[in-house]
């Protein structure tokens, strides 16, 4: 970790920009909304590190990011938005919609580890947000983490004086390192004395030795007020603390500079982090990174149902040497002949197993030329699937399977699953029948072991936005303040009872923008109509939804067969082409779905039999309600032009 990647989102004015370069680091994306802390950081970075603002690495609305658009990177830094959270302020927390989405701005840094998968991250935010909420926003917090993410979290209290500053500032740090699993030894570094005081800050005798916590607001209170947190005697005289005293209480080197007023600069750095604690702190997360580096191969191999399921498939094929094709109904199709597998790969490994007729595998090695014939009966057999399945159909969360690890040592072969999380091909086949014969043929996967999969996963990608006109801004926080069973319900029934009315702006990607109307233009507006027939009437089945607002609605100049003829060809783009957050080219990744049954087995579609794909997802996929918190929909929102929007978002399962 001599030289290592960060990303620097909230930035401010670049704290943890200058910590983490001072040990090594490289940011290799920043992104901070406020135009006057852009300027700052731009002016103090742009001769270190050039290409982060040549290259369209400096972005301004983290809301803007696509994930995947993302550099790849070690750590992710984030001192998120803290207002929602402070004593000082409202404290609506994650339903802060005021001013535009500063609340929720946690789930974007959720989607980017998602994506990116770093190996560590580093956020920072008030002490108050441990409490807040009697504890459960910070539980949410910690949940996220841990157990969709799979990070481990590690959080504490810090004083910007624990760590050689003269300043109060108590922050909690939340630091988490990815499968960091049984080695979860992180711990914080220990305290230091004060590398100097309040005096050396003023250069003259102080009253006090350690400072207040520098504010954003509040300035020109008496000294002798309460809420003073500006005024300090010094030499018997009543002071003003100004840039340059605040400057030296974060940690910031004489040599940074503030081109612009010193009410800009003061808030500034009143929003910034204090820089020798972060600094400490990122020491022990590098010398931690590198622990793990070296003991990785001790880490427990965990995986959850889907992952295991693709393991699963994988040598299920191999045992039956054939893939039955279905109907709509997840039945043997008939009028089609069965798929013979004559290879089995996947995208991300260099082996390939080669099936034979009498219980032999011959498996391939690409890269080395190595060949073996494995007579896979002695160890693989309906048996030891029907086991597997009821395994992977018991565990929680993420947990281990041994016996996969015993099969594939065996086969010596290490089974990956098809790819990452932006391929649609978990499987590659050599498939034949009397229609078709491919050497390398894409699948994905679909699982019923688990709980019902899901064909679209929501997430920011997914969030369809609409314009309330006809509300005054009063009637936020009536709005939101509504938290019953059927909240997102009752919030929209509320906004048409105090006048407001639902107008589509924008589905809150370009990405997923783009790819809806690669498939037609008119689907964001008929997808959009459909959002808000399931949201108000809970209309969840895809054909009777539609249905319904061409009976009801019908604002598309077209007939009832037109369009389903467009969602049931958006449904198969969905399943065998496009991702929400990366521009579709228009093909399919890949060209059929294996479909693994609850009880274990499987069969198929292709696109050979094109009508039984769309007719099963057609009459099989619902709207489902994915979290309104994780995924930052269902709140009234100002925004800063003045206008009132409200998200709603497209999550389908199976």
């Amino acid at each position: 970790m001599s030289h290592f990647k960060f990303i620097d989102l909230f930035a401010g004015i670049g704290g943890f920009h200058i910590a983490m370069e001072s040990l090594g680091g490289e940011c290799a994306f920043a992104s901070e909304i406020d135009p006057f802390a852009r300027k700052t950081y731009e002016h103090n970075f742009k001769k270190s590190n050039p290409s982060l603002f040549s290259n369209g690495m400096f972005n301004d609305d983290i809301r803007k990011i696509n994930p995947i658009d993302l550099p790849d990177f070690d750590i992710l830094c984030a001192g998120f938005p803290c207002q929602p959270f402070s004593q000082a302020g409202q404290k609506r927390g994650f339903n802060d919609t005021h001013k535009s989405e500063r609340g929720n701005l946690f789930f974007n840094i959720v989607e980017i580890l998602e994506a990116k998968k770093p190996q560590a991250f580093f956020l920072e935010n008030v002490r108050g947000i441990v409490n807040h909420d009697n504890g459960n926003t910070f539980k949410v917090i910690r949940d996220i983490i841990e157990n969709e993410l799979g990070y481990s979290f590690h959080h504490q209290v810090v004083k910007a004086s624990d760590y050689g500053l003269p300043q109060l500032r108590p922050r909690v740090f939340m630091i988490g390192f990815k499968n960091e699993g049984v080695l979860s030894s992180f711990s914080f570094p220990p305290k230091i004395p004060l590398k100097f005081n309040m005096s050396d800050v003023w250069g003259g005798e102080c009253s006090r030795e350690i400072g207040f916590t520098l504010r954003v607001g509040g300035r020109g209170s008496k000294i002798t007020d309460r809420r003073n947190w500006d005024s300090y005697l010094v030499d018997g005289e009543v002071k003003k603390i100004m840039p340059e005293q605040a400057r030296k209480m974060q940690g910031f080197p004489e040599t940074f500079e503030f081109p612009v007023a010193n009410t800009q600069a003061m808030k500034q750095l009143g929003n910034s982090v204090a820089i020798n604690a972060i600094k400490a702190c990122s020491e022990t997360i590098i010398t931690h990174l590198k622990t793990l580096k070296n003991t990785g191969e001790d880490v427990v191999n965990t995986k959850n149902k889907g992952e295991w399921t693709e393991l699963y498939s994988f040598l299920k094929i191999i045992n039956d040497k054939k893939l039955i094709l279905s109907d709509k109904n997840l039945n043997i199709n008939h009028s089609m002949d069965h798929f013979n597998v004559t290879k089995v790969t996947t995208l991300n490994i260099v082996e390939s197993c080669y099936l034979q007729d009498d219980h032999m595998v011959l498996v391939k090695n690409k890269a080395t030329g190595f060949e073996d014939n494995i007579k896979v009966s002695d160890f693989l057999n309906n048996h030891v699937l029907q086991n597997l399945a009821d395994g992977i159909k018991s565990g929680s969360k993420t947990f281990n399977m041994p016996e996969f690890d015993l099969i594939q040592n065996k086969l010596g072969i290490s089974i990956i699953k098809g790819g990452n999380s932006n391929q649609k091909a978990n499987i590659v086949l050599g498939i034949n029948n009397n229609k078709i014969s491919k050497e390398n043929e894409g699948f994905g996967i679909k699982s019923y072991l688990g709980s019902k999969p899901t064909l679209l996963n929501a997430s920011g990608n997914t969030n369809f936005i609409f314009e309330i006109v006809n509300l005054q801004p009063s009637a936020i926080d009536i709005v939101n303040s509504i938290n019953t069973r059927t909240k997102l319900k009752d919030r929209i029934e509320k906004i048409h009872t105090l006048g407001g009315t639902f107008r589509f702006s924008k589905i809150e990607t370009e990405s997923m923008a783009y790819n809806l109307a690669m498939v037609d233009s008119s689907i964001p507006e008929i997808v959009s109509t459909m959002l808000l027939e399931f949201y108000l009437n809970r209309t969840n089945a895809i054909d009777s939804n539609l249905e319904n607002i061409f009976n009801h609605v019908n604002t598309f100049g077209t007939d009832l067969i037109s369009l389903q003829v467009k969602v049931k060809r958006l449904l198969v783009a969905i399943l065998l082409g496009f991702f929400a957050g990366k521009k579709w080219d228009g093909d399919y990744v890949s060209n059929g779905t294996i479909i693994v049954k609850e009880t274990g087995e499987q069969v198929g579609f292709h696109i050979i039999d094109k009508a039984s794909l769309e007719n099963y997802l057609f009459e099989n996929i619902k709207f489902d309600t994915p979290s309104t918190t994780r995924h930052r929909f269902g709140h009234l929102i100002l925004e800063n032009n003045g206008k009132i929007y409200f998200k709603l978002n497209m999550q389908l399962r199976f």
